[in-house]
């Protein structure tokens, strides 16, 4: 672990600065000023750097550091873990590289992994792969804390709260608390909260991992992953399998990822606030079913996601009743473009049935609510499903 990525140094922080979210966001990661120097520095695209002598220092090959990824790892880490030192933080070139980087760098075979059973539709794909290499993986769904029934023995316990595409929740610290004393490494999936919305290294996991592809970087422009840990051994394996898998982001990405994090607060309040809008306005329908947002009160998951989130998310659920009428939704919306991911300023949505990964109803519908006018957003939503009632 090198010191130009852990959170022991807090550029352009000084005594008694401002720690709110905005400031935060704004700051992060920025090195000390510089006169005649931007403020950001440019990108810097280097396969190789001048090294004469004992290759020593931080930047040597640009498979293994690069300056650019050193202020964004400040950034996040930053974000992910504000105050604290000791905290390393790593970026990869997608969030399915950073999910990858922790799995296959912390389990051997015959080791015993615990995943969601209702995650991120790629982790089927990662499970088949685990189990061709001698790696027992047990499944439970997020919500109710149903992981713990089948934590005994295991040496990873992976977690995705909100749980993408249901958006149930589960108790972190709970969790968290079972896995420790079973003597099993904690992970969880952040990328639906963000680090504005939920701190998991904060309520006792050992990492945060996150596609920054999301609502992090917020403009659909970028993919991006990132694994943010505490424990420092833990962290040498996963930069170990970073260098000899190669799945490093370029510096343009890096760069535009971390332009982006500026804006993360206001594109974030904006966001939730219009989510919470949106789905307060849907739960009125009766066509509606099985709608799905923390932030409602009545959700299911209001009570814990309140107890550890600061933030709720800008992603809403809910199921229409046939796969037709779900796309004839889709098809006559104006401002929701459709599309895959979530997190953009952009608002989307897609039936996520179509892509076969997800237990999910045909008419189940994943909306991201982007930052146009809530009054706006709201009035397509509700003009849609009016010209589309059967």
């Amino acid at each position: 672990m090198t010191d130009s990525v852990t959170n022991d140094e807090h550029g352009g922080h000084g005594p008694g600065m401002p720690t709110g979210d905005g400031t935060r966001a704004v700051r992060a990661g920025l090195p000390e000023p510089v006169k005649h120097e931007p403020t950001l520095p440019g990108p810097v695209f280097a396969a190789h750097f001048h090294l004469p002598g004992e290759p020593t220092g931080p930047y040597t090959y640009g498979r293994d550091e690069n300056p650019t990824w050193t202020h964004l790892e400040r950034a996040i880490g930053e974000l992910e873990s504000p105050g604290r030192e000791g905290v390393e933080t790593l970026v990869f070139a997608s969030g399915m590289a950073a999910i990858s980087s922790v799995l296959f760098s912390q389990l051997r075979a015959g080791d015993v992994v615990v995943l969601p059973g209702d995650g991120y539709q790629v982790l089927p794909l990662v499970r088949t792969q685990l189990e061709a290499y001698g790696i027992e993986v047990r499944t439970a769904p997020t919500g109710g804390g149903a992981q713990l029934d089948v934590l005994d023995g295991a040496k990873l316990l992976w977690i995705e709260t909100p749980s993408n595409p249901g958006l149930d929740v589960c108790d972190v610290r709970r969790l968290v608390e079972a896995a420790h004393t079973r003597g099993a490494l904690v992970a969880v999936d952040n990328t639906l909260a963000t680090p504005l919305g939920q701190r998991p290294l904060e309520l006792g996991a050992d990492f945060s991992v996150a596609s920054g592809t999301k609502q992090l970087t917020g403009h659909g422009d970028v993919l991006l992953g990132y694994v943010a840990g505490r424990d420092a051994e833990a962290m040498t394996a996963v930069r170990r399998w970073r260098k000899i898998v190669g799945a490093i982001p370029g510096p343009m990405e890096a760069w535009l990822a971390h332009r982006s994090i500026a804006t993360l607060q206001l594109r974030v309040d904006r966001q939730n606030a219009t989510a919470l809008r949106v789905a307060t306005a849907l739960r009125a329908r009766p066509e509606i079913t099985g709608l799905r947002y923390p932030g409602l009160p009545d959700d299911p998951s209001h009570k814990i996601a309140s107890q550890q989130m600061l933030r709720y998310g800008c992603v809403v659920s809910f199921t229409l009743a046939t796969r037709a009428r779900a796309d004839r939704f889709l098809d006559a919306l104006r401002l929701v473009e459709g599309a895959t991911s979530f997190g953009g300023v952009r608002s989307t949505a897609e039936r996520r049935g179509r892509w076969g990964g997800d237990a999910v109803p045909e008419g189940f519908v994943r909306l991201s609510v982007g930052a146009e006018d809530p009054e706006d957003l709201v009035a397509d939503l509700l003009r849609a499903l009016d010209e589309t009632a059967d």
